[in-house]
């Protein structure tokens, strides 16, 4: 069973996504927490390019650790404390989620739960 793709043509003006997504029944969700982009040694790049890289590889890791893989991903929110590193961001962002295109929001906000995050993403999937 695919998901069904819903698009009255907002999604289109803006970037690459959609503007809804629609699960079929019986599918398995995944959701993950925001992800920012620490490493495991909790190394942190100085730059949205490599935070963003990083969170978008730990999405990719927890996804397939349930057996997933970035097409099965329904619904992305990111969270971005700066408006000027959304096209650095958004070049990342299309090289991970390659073809697939979920639905999506982001939002640039005043602050994350540390002053070196630039960013977090967290996604949700779902897989009949």
């Amino acid at each position: 069973m695919a998901n069904t793709i819903h698009d009255i043509g907002i999604a289109s003006q803006i970037g690459t996504y959609r503007d809804a997504v629609e699960v079929p029944a019986n599918a398995r969700w995944f959701c993950t927490a925001g992800t920012p982009g620490l490493g495991p040694d909790g190394s942190l790049a100085p730059d949205v390019t490599g935070q963003a890289a990083a969170a978008w590889g730990h999405v990719i890791a927890l996804l397939e650790k349930a057996d997933m893989t970035i097409a099965d991903v329904v619904n992305v929110t990111q969270y971005l404390v700066r408006a000027d590193d959304i096209p650095a961001y958004a070049e990342v962002r299309a090289r991970f989620l390659g073809a697939a295109r979920p639905a999506s929001t982001l939002l640039v906000v005043p602050a994350l739960v540390r002053p070196d995050l630039l960013l977090e993403v967290e996604v949700l999937a779902a897989k009949a």
